[in-house]
């Protein structure tokens, strides 16, 4: 049978399925007596059958109970696997199973849900088996009462999403709302213990919608922001903004900060000019991240912070902006250039050079994530468009906070050089570093339309970018030994030089060589393979633009025990760069549970997740490792 013949039966059998067999008609509460079910009218013959079960009959401040949400699939049907346990396939996208808490009462902290062992099911129309659950399903949500929170009742509303499908057509997905509420009792009340049957054996994996809290890790230090009551949404807003500030310390932003500095130093004797010029970068910053939040919160298919430069073309087109910085920070605006390219000339001290300075650095900011600023962001993206845009523009208003500050307070740049010989040093050197920023954002571009994943872009351009950097550090130490009259001055900045010197060639070496790890680079079929193999498979989520991945790389993965650890038989390093065109990375990035790079995330044998984090240490990776294989030693 042809494969278009087998889609027109599909189809076909589909939509009579849904003739014969009613929709459900709404929802009630049902209560059985010591067992508390709550549960969604489903008419008799219904595919999916939904109800919720406590695992206590009330609950008292600072108590700790369970939800079970419990799925009745019919003989002969499946529901697809959770989105950490599904596979894509090349000729059908299973609609994964999802558990999501919409709205819950004040005082609850809830956990991320929590999916049953997904299993193989052999379908007519897919390549492979599908990982499916079947019969009764019971997902879990596991939270906990604040001490303070009100005697009463609390409430949860929970939307399941799920497709119902056979060995031989799939039902259209469904998205199915349940209600679940419990009485709150004054501490020391007894409390007993019901529905134990169901919690007998909880789930060991937790599925990647953050269904209460929103999960932050940065190099061990983690803790939970739960969103759904006002003070968290507030917290979170907070916590975004900080992120939104570390941004400015990204290897991404960080060479604008002297070009505004110099540029606010010219005007810091006028403090109201000054101002004006803090602000009006302030402005420019919080305007892109406000049109970035409104085209994820509007535009389908715009979905992350870092989506613009996987296009290749537009990050040529910045590194081109950025080259046209530097030659005017040579002076080379002498010629005659288009009207609109002096706006952009940081000397210029304009009110529209400010503000266009704001958006190119709002712009370089978005290939790097800072610390809490990427689960905020991936959480914001899956919200109503009013929380994501105030998520997006408190990220935009932390990132445009010390802008702002600088301004402010001219002092704070008033001792930077204005003029002479030492000004201009300065400024020849950091137009060199503008340029091998240009460099870098036009090799990526270029490797990017040239690279054809899975296989790996080239990294050649890594060379006239460190050479760049290398030709500064030079400038620096020959111009010092001719302008400096102190040996201490001539000591640090010749010193200095050199290290810009040696340290841009060493890195142009690593960075261009395939380094001490054998990497598999990701495609749907191999890490099908390696779990099917029950290998621990350690996945690298990156992209040549992302310089944080870069850095985590060398500091973290290219560490002598996190090598040895990765060379083990059982274990395979893989890598998804969705640097250029990788619509099968970009998925799998998505599925995860992300939207931004760099990520690390382990796989146990048995394809269950047990370690994500976009800010990690070696020993938190060795302990992934470690419990993926369940042994004490996890470099074998």
């Amino acid at each position: 049978m042809t494969r278009l013949k087998k889609v027109i039966l599909t189809c076909s059998l589909g939509l009579l399925l849904m003739v014969t067999v009613p929709l459900t008609a709404g929802a009630r509460d049902q209560k059985d007596s010591g067992s508390l079910l709550q549960t969604a009218t489903s008419p008799a013959g219904e595919v999916v059958q939904l109800q919720t079960a406590w695992s206590v009959d009330r609950a008292r401040p600072g108590d700790s109970v369970k939800l079970a949400v419990i799925i009745d699939i019919k003989d002969g049907f499946h529901i697809n696997a959770d989105a950490g346990q599904i596979q894509p396939f090349e000729d059908f996208k299973p609609y994964p199973t999802k558990v999501q808490v919409l709205s819950a009462s004040n005082g609850l902290t809830i956990e991320s849900a929590r999916y049953p062992q997904a299993k193989p099911f052999k379908v007519e129309y897919a390549s492979g088996d599908l990982m499916s659950f079947g019969g009764r399903t019971i997902i879990t949500l596991s939270m906990k009462l604040e001490d303070q929170i009100p005697l009463g009742s609390i409430g949860l509303d929970i939307q399941t999403e799920y497709q119902a499908c056979s060995d031989r057509f799939c039902l259209f997905p469904e998205k199915k709302k349940l209600n679940a509420t419990l009485a709150v009792v004054e501490s020391g009340a007894p409390v007993a213990s019901i529905n134990t049957e169901l919690f007998a054996h909880l789930p060991d994996r937790t599925g990647e919608s953050q269904v209460g809290g929103i999960h932050f890790s940065l190099f061990g230090w983690e803790f939970t922001v739960n969103p759904v009551s006002g003070s968290g949404r507030l917290l979170l807003l907070l916590v975004a903004a900080f992120g939104g500030m570390l941004l400015n310390l990204t290897p991404c932003v960080l060479p604008l900060i002297p070009i505004k500095m110099i540029s606010l130093s010219h005007a810091a004797q006028d403090r109201r000019r000054c101002f004006l010029l803090g602000v009006m970068m302030s402005l420019g910053v919080l305007a892109f991240w406000a049109i970035l939040g409104i085209l994820i919160a509007l535009v389908s298919d715009f979905t992350a912070t870092n989506q613009l430069f996987q296009y290749p073309l537009f990050t040529i087109l910045v590194g081109t902006i950025i080259g046209i910085m530097a030659l005017g920070m040579f002076g080379f605006f002498s010629l005659r250039l288009p009207q609109f390219i002096y706006m952009i000339n940081p000397q210029q001290d304009s009110l529209q050079g400010s503000f266009a300075l704001g958006i190119l650095a709002a712009v370089l900011s978005t290939p790097c994530t800072a610390p809490f600023m990427g689960a905020a962001a991936a959480w914001a993206a899956t919200q109503t468009p009013l929380i994501t845009l105030s998520t997006f523009a408190a990220i935009g208003g932390g990132m445009a906070l010390p802008y702002l500050l600088l301004s402010a307070f001219p002092r704070l740049v008033d001792r930077m050089p204005k003029t002479g010989p030492a000004s201009e040093l300065i400024k020849q050197v950091m137009g060199l570093f503008m340029l091998a920023a240009a460099a870098y954002f036009v090799g990526v571009g270029i490797s990017a339309l040239q690279s054809t994943p899975p296989n790996p872009p080239s990294k050649l351009f890594w060379w006239p970018v460190m050479t760049l950097i290398a030709a500064g550090g030079a400038w620096l130490a020959l111009r010092t030994l001719k302008l400096a009259s102190r040996k201490i001055t001539k000591t640090i900045f010749v010193g200095l030089g050199l290290i810009l010197i040696a340290v841009p060639i060493w890195g142009a070496v690593r960075l261009v060589d395939k380094g001490p790890i054998n990497w598999i680079h990701y495609t749907p079929e191999r890490f099908g393979s390696a779990i099917g193999q029950n290998k621990v498979v350690v996945m690298d989520f990156t992209a040549e633009w992302c310089l944080n991945c870069k850095a985590l790389e060398e500091g973290v993965l290219h560490d002598r025990r996190t090598i040895a650890a990765l060379a083990q038989s059982a274990v395979v390093p893989m890598k998804v760069d969705i640097t250029g065109n990788n619509p099968a990375g970009k998925a799998k990035l998505k599925e995860v549970g992300s939207l931004t790079v760099p990520l690390l995330v382990v796989f146990s044998p048995g394809g269950q997740l047990v370690f994500k984090s976009d800010f990690y240490t070696v020993d938190q990776v060795l302990e992934a490792i470690r419990q993926a294989l369940g042994s004490k030693d996890p470099t074998g």
